[in-house]
């Protein structure tokens, strides 16, 4: 006779064999546990915190944008009042989203908002700025996102980066740009976007999360194309098909670079550093692909590339260099996809910079 240990036994080996109802086997945290919405790791908290200092910045941006400039300014450039009012939305967006990974984090020992400088003096530039810095705050997240070891925490997360998405189209559709001219959104690093985002940051209070991503070399497109010039064809609008578009294959990128060694970051308090070796190529970072050219060296840290062509998946299907995408000097051309993009760390001389390919 079977004991009443071996029956409930193989009941549970049973009832995880059959699984839930109408669910097919596998999948991550199906089962009744409940759920963490923690970091778990001090990776998910070193990622966490980096996203949290994005949505700061960018919950400053968009009301320092409303502040600094009038609703005369505004409406020179194409913005009415429900434009205004648009803006002024996505800034309470950040309250929420702040507010939701601070208590992930712990309101005890998650960052507290800093103050920024930022690089814009008309309502155009401001607009250019606010596509920019949302597109590496996205693509930001989309690269640590998968690899956190807190599931729950990434739910949350997501549900809030899908939403700067859409604050990413509608600031292209404020300057006039196709709002969405990609197949996929591109995949960065934690210490790719912390290299471009740590530049804004002034000061910060004393103890808030110092982080540990690294800072590598700033990388600039001395000609990058520039999408804030106000045209009859650039204003506002849902969406515009350029007749003129703002860069082509086999166009010429010049770009300088800086040294190793800079302080950086709130405070001053990070060090730009860099691993790799000499610069031999230019990475590409857009949609699914990363890409390498070969950097030609002109003179002390200063150097040209040539823009790649190239179709996602081949035979007609779609421009893999378009939109607003990364760009970083390497010392080689490894092999990554979005998944281990982080591979490519290592390999950095100097960047990434934006580029603004579409």
């Amino acid at each position: 006779m079977f004991s009443l240990s071996l029956l409930l036994a193989l009941s549970a080996i049973a009832h995880i064999a059959l699984g839930a109802p109408y669910t097919p086997s596998g999948g991550l945290g199906t089962n009744s546990t409940p759920p963490a919405y923690k970091p778990l790791s001090d990776f998910d908290y070193q990622s966490l915190s980096l996203a949290l200092y994005q949505e700061y910045i960018e919950l400053d941006l968009f009301h320092y944008g409303l502040t600094k400039f009038s609703v005369d300014e505004f409406e020179a450039a194409g913005l009415g009042a429900e434009d205004r009012y648009l803006i002024e939305f996505m800034a309470d967006q950040e309250v929420g989203h702040a507010t939701l990974i601070s208590n992930i984090l712990g309101p005890e020992s998650a960052a507290k908002q800093c103050n920024y400088t930022y690089p814009f003096e008309t309502v155009r530039d401001f607009v250019d700025f606010c596509q920019k810095l949302t597109r590496f705050g996205e693509s930001g997240v989309y690269g640590f996102l998968e690899h956190l070891d807190s599931r729950a925490a990434a739910t949350l997360l997501l549900e809030s980066i899908t939403t700067e998405a859409r604050q990413q189209m509608i600031f292209r559709q404020f300057e006039g740009l196709f709002p969405m001219p990609m197949w996929f959104v591109p995949a960065i690093t934690q210490s790719m976007a912390w290299t471009l985002l740590a530049p804004y940051i002034s000061s910060c209070p004393d103890n808030n999360t110092h982080l540990a991503w690294q800072n590598f070399p700033a990388l600039n497109v001395t000609n990058n194309p520039n999408a804030s010039t106000l045209t009859n064809e650039t204003g506002p609008a849902i969406t515009h098909n350029r007749t003129m578009p703002l860069s082509s294959a086999g166009s010429t990128v010049n770009l300088t670079w800086e040294d190793p060694g800079k302080q950086v970051g709130p405070n001053g308090a990070y060090n730009t550093s860099t691993s790799a070796g000499e610069g031999k190529y230019v990475a590409w970072i857009s949609q699914l692909n990363t890409t390498y050219t070969d950097l030609t060296v002109l003179g002390n840290n200063t150097g040209s590339t040539v823009q790649p062509g190239g179709e996602i998946f081949g035979n007609g299907s779609f421009s893999t260099i378009n939109g607003t995408i990364f760009i970083m000097i390497t010392d080689d051309n490894p092999y990554v996809t979005p998944f281990n993009v982080s591979m490519l760390n290592e390999h950095i001389v100097a960047g990434p910079a934006i580029y603004q390919s579409g």
